[in-house]
């Protein structure tokens, strides 16, 4: 038997440490060739470290949320023959790292990205067992790998996760999983807590991997940026008529609009006239870049956090089209399928919260970008035009602004432009 050593691989972009992010393997597993093993994590991405043997795992490199030198060993796995590691000599990297998204930017903090606990016990296995109600007795300081959407109706309900059996990827704690749970009450152990029960029980949770970019983002962007925002409401009646007249006219062959590919079109068409804000500011170099361009970040929630796909050449494309990449980038970044190429590069943002809008938010700016246009819900509202009173559709924009490039002034008619396009849509359309 041999021993051999994967050690952090050079991901690329002059990337000289990286973050170990969630260990998928302990001592003592047994692991296949083409196994993902850990997660680490750039700037850019999430990266997917599988093994390029197959053996018995004998030792981790290091704890999920510490920071690993490129070169720096990862893991030792036991093999069939010599390996490639003998005392004193440099073991070889033989590893092709496979990369999922992580989040360029978020216009706010959203829940925390579940990780693995460091010491997992055999509850948690690299098989998808057959899916079951029955408990899991874990440790009490074991912390089950979840999402945070299970986490959150697992405390809504009144459910403990590491009673719970994890029929996913690693044990993970999926929602069929509650369900099973929940339809087979008379199981739930002594003592576990119901959903009037008393809680005593707390959980620490590491701020690494997303969760960490994402801090780090904001804190950058709150420290660096002079932030002001700048809420204007608008009517967007005649916009929903026309949205609506076109899904039905167009709707089956051409696919159903939203607001977004509208709202797009008229910060495309507005910012003709306002070059400055799609723009971006390198404040080191002391360089403002306007873009002829204007690529769009699309503020997108998934279960792992907040990323900003980018909606690229958005002047060029029709609703339709726009409509399509819109749905296409949303679902790629859900499904952690998002590339490096689709989460960066984004000259001006667009972050919607759909009906959970509210009335009024303050966005933060996507860095480097100096603006990003935020979206609130729609809703109907009595209305005095001319005189009389009437039942009118209004959502409020509430936007925000690098004040050390765009001035109040400039930031106010952008938004008026825009709203006198929505409130008129044949002007969207108009060259």
């Amino acid at each position: 038997m041999g021993t051999h050593v994967i050690k952090m691989p050079d991901i690329g972009e002059g990337i000289a440490q990286v973050e170990l992010v969630e260990w998928f393997v302990k001592v003592g597993d047994t692991v296949t060739e083409d196994q993902v093993v850990a997660d680490v994590m750039t700037d850019k991405a999430t990266v997917e470290i599988p093994s390029p043997v197959s053996g018995k795992v004998l030792a981790l490199g290091g704890q999920p949320g510490e920071v690993m030198a490129v070169g720096s060993e990862l893991i030792r796995i036991e093999v069939e023959g010599v390996g490639n590691y003998q005392e004193g000599a440099t073991a070889a990297v033989a590893v092709a790292p496979v990369a999922t998204p992580a989040p360029m930017a978020a216009s706010k903090p959203e829940p925390v990205v579940p990780v693995r606990s460091a010491a997992p016990t055999a509850a948690a296995t690299l098989t998808s067992p057959q899916r079951s109600a029955s408990i899991v007795p874990r440790e009490a300081n074991e912390r089950p790998l979840a999402s945070p959407a299970v986490r959150k109706r697992a405390l809504d309900a009144g459910i403990e996760l590491r009673y719970v059996h994890g029929s996913g990827p690693a044990g993970r704690i999926l929602h069929e999983d509650l369900d099973a749970f929940l339809v087979q009450p008379t199981q739930r152990p002594q003592g576990a807590p119901g959903g009037y029960s008393k809680r005593s029980d707390s959980e620490q949770i590491p701020v690494i991997g997303l969760r960490r970019k994402i801090a780090q983002r904001m804190q950058d962007a709150k420290r660096r940026v002079a932030h002001f925002s700048y809420v204007e409401e608008i009517d967007v009646t005649a916009l929903e008529e026309l949205r609506l007249h076109l899904n039905k006219q167009w709707g089956d062959s051409r696919g159903k609009l939203t607001l977004l590919p509208f709202l797009v079109r008229a910060m495309v068409v507005a910012l003709r006239q306002f070059p400055q804000i799609n723009a971006t500011y390198d404040d080191e170099a002391q360089v403002i870049t306007r873009h002829g361009a204007v690529h769009v970040g699309i503020a997108t929630q998934g279960d792992n956090g907040l990323m900003v796909p980018v909606l690229r050449h958005a002047e060029a494309g029709s609703l339709w089209s726009n409509a399509g990449e819109i749905v296409r980038l949303a679902n790629a970044a859900r499904g952690n399928k998002a590339s490096r190429e689709e989460l960066s590069g984004s000259t001006i943002t667009l972050t919607s919260l759909g009906a959970l809008g509210g009335i009024v938010s303050t966005p933060v700016v996507n860095t480097p970008e100096v603006a990003i246009v935020g979206v609130n819900r729609m809703v109907e509202r009595p209305m005095v035009i001319n005189g009389q009173i009437v039942i009118r559709k209004m959502m409020n924009l509430s936007s925000s602004f690098d004040h050390r490039v765009v001035d109040g002034m400039d930031a106010a008619l952008f938004i008026q432009a825009i709203r006198g396009l929505l409130e008129q849509p044949a002007s969207l359309f108009v060259e």
